[in-house]
């Protein structure tokens, strides 16, 4: 079919697509909200002012750029094309504040000497230099990306991508469903039955739509009907920071920044999860090839990290990405026009300082259900889209996030964001690991061990996996050695016990015990290499390699 270029610009499936790509980015806003007040100390003033509206310049340039591609090539081959879905990055958002802002934030607090509000805008700085790092790595990465993406095993970067979808995602918003269980469930409902059983709601409105619109109406009948808590508008009135608000450059904050200890102690959170982005980018680019639509990898990862580095030169701290999911527009019948609309509706809306009105009108209950699923969705593809005989190398990348997430409990119990309560009462974080390690937990150094750098170790352990499940000793050897290089030279299980925080610190040499143990790793599969036989009726089921297909 034709593309006619007097056909209607917004069809009914780029509106459709709108309103799904629209809730999508919505509620990345929302939560962005919520974790920089909460977490990072950021007035909301300062997060409507600064942060969403550097968020929305790499918002409209991305969708600009995939509308304006798709509709260029629509005509160039005559077959109507979706474009690629963009938006800020998820599992950027919830590892750049959980393991590079708040941690800063926490620790700085602390010292009398700097004060909450100068630690709360340090941490926003060092916000930037992540988000600039990392479109850095993904504009640069289209020389080295397929290279990358060929020796690592699928299920060693999804299982990665899974152990902070199943902590610090769908835990943290399940765990909010069911202790506001009158407004977040109903929407929780909603969205499980829109996306397991695959059914349609009327007028062909998205189910994370339906959800939202839902939950809100919930959330404001019960607050009419006097139940405490249902909407909470902070003493403020709806319309509280509407007003104009234009993109304000952070060139001075970002050269502030380069020279913090903050930023380059924290680089085993920033450097992997740039490469995660780059390998997620071009995995959602084959997506949507094998639906029918190729698109140019190169310009497509550049423009990913021109996004990030814009938004980061005019305050945000998140990355933009691809979205996955080309495949659920395509088939919705989004043409290009959804992307534009998308990133115009956005720059208005931030410009113009709508989304903290909005934020107070639809509460996080009534639309966190949508990031539930797609924690679940992020966790099931470790499995789904990986052989068989990798589950269980899936499973052992998980462990080094549940691991973060463990430690990331411990110091929320002490009795504030991260672990003010501690220090209220005139004790230190040495202290308080020494407790821990004397009464309930004697293994903690194990744990803060595989916290320190878990984005790397958990790739390293789920492809040594695979390569075992497949019987490629040698492989597997060679990724014990990388792991080694990595953790002598301080990359991964390094870090720092201040009164204030744990630091994960680049500190060569720090922990060779571990070195020593993946050294132990590559003897052992170097030995198996040469005198294990393989039991007899257990040949493998599927393949003979590691699958990146």
């Amino acid at each position: 079919m034709t593309l006619m270029a007097s056909g209607p610009p917004m069809t009914r499936g780029d509106l459709d697509g709108f309103f799904g790509l629209m809730v999508d980015n919505l509620l990345q806003f929302l939560v962005i909200l919520a974790l920089c007040t909460g977490l990072c100390g950021l007035p909301v003033a300062f997060v409507l002012g600064r942060i969403f509206p550097g968020a929305a310049i790499s918002l409209i340039v991305g969708n600009l750029y995939y509308a304006w591609l798709a509709r260029r090539l629509s005509r160039e081959r005559g077959v109507p094309m979706t474009a690629l879905p963009y938006g800020i990055n998820t599992v950027s958002l919830f590892a750049f504040v959980l393991f590079v802002m708040a941690p800063t934030y926490a620790e700085l607090a602390a010292d009398p000497a700097v004060g909450a509000e100068q630690a709360s805008r340090v941490a926003w700085q060092v916000g930037l230099v992540a988000c600039l790092l990392s479109g850095l790595v993904e504009t640069l990465g289209g020389v080295f990306a397929g290279w990358v993406r060929k020796v690592t095993p699928r299920a060693a970067l999804l299982s990665t991508l899974a152990g902070i979808a199943v902590g610090f995602i769908s835990m943290e918003f399940i765990l909010r469903s069911f202790d506001k269980p009158l407004v977040a469930m109903v929407p929780l409902a909603i969205v499980l039955l829109t996306y397991l059983s695959r059914v349609r709601w009327p007028f062909s409105m998205p189910g994370g739509l339906v959800a939202v619109v839902v939950g809100t109406a919930l959330a404001w009948g019960l607050k009419w009907a006097g139940v405490a808590g249902a909407v909470d508008l902070g003493g403020e009135s709806l319309l509280a920071g509407a007003g104009w608000h234009p993109p304000i450059p952070a060139l001075a904050d970002l050269a502030s920044a380069l020279s913090s200890p903050q930023v380059w102690g924290r680089l085993s959170i920033i450097l992997p999860m740039g490469l995660i982005n780059l390998l997620g980018a071009l995995q959602c680019i084959e997506s949507a090839e094998a639906e029918g639509d190729s698109y140019p990898e190169r310009p497509c990862l550049v423009t990913n990290g021109v996004g990030s580095i814009l938004a980061a030169c005019f305050g945000s701290c998140f990355p933009t990405t691809i979205y996955i999911g080309h495949p659920g527009w395509k088939r919705m019948g989004a043409g290009w026009a959804y992307s534009a609309a998308n990133g115009v509706f956005f720059a208005l809306i931030a410009v113009f300082g709508l989304i903290g009105p909005i934020a107070r009108i639809v509460p996080v209950e009534a639309a966190m259900a949508i990031l539930v699923w797609i924690a679940i969705v992020i966790t099931s593809q470790a499995f789904t889209a990986t052989p068989k005989r990798h589950a269980s190398a899936v499973v052992l990348g998980l462990l080094p996030g549940l691991a973060a997430w463990g430690w990331l409990l411990i110091e929320l119990s002490t009795g504030g964001a991260r672990i003010s309560g501690a220090l209220k009462d005139g004790g230190s974080l040495p202290e308080l690991v020494s407790s821990i390690a004397a009464t309930t937990m004697p293994y903690i150094g194990g744990l803060l061990t595989l916290k320190a750098g878990f984005l790397f170790s958990a790739t390293f352990l789920a492809a040594i996996a695979v390569f075992l499940a497949e019987r490629k000793f040698g492989h597997a050897a060679l990724w014990s050695l990388g792991a080694a290089g990595f953790t002598i030279v301080g990359l991964m299980h390094s870090y720092t016990i201040t009164p204030a925080a744990v630091r994960e610190e680049i500190r060569p040499g720090f922990a060779w015990p571990m070195a020593l143990g993946y050294l132990g790793f590559a003897a052992v599969a170097i030995t198996a290499k040469y005198i294990a036989t393989p039991l007899a009726g257990n040949d493998r089921e599927e393949g003979t390699h590691a699958d990146n297909s």
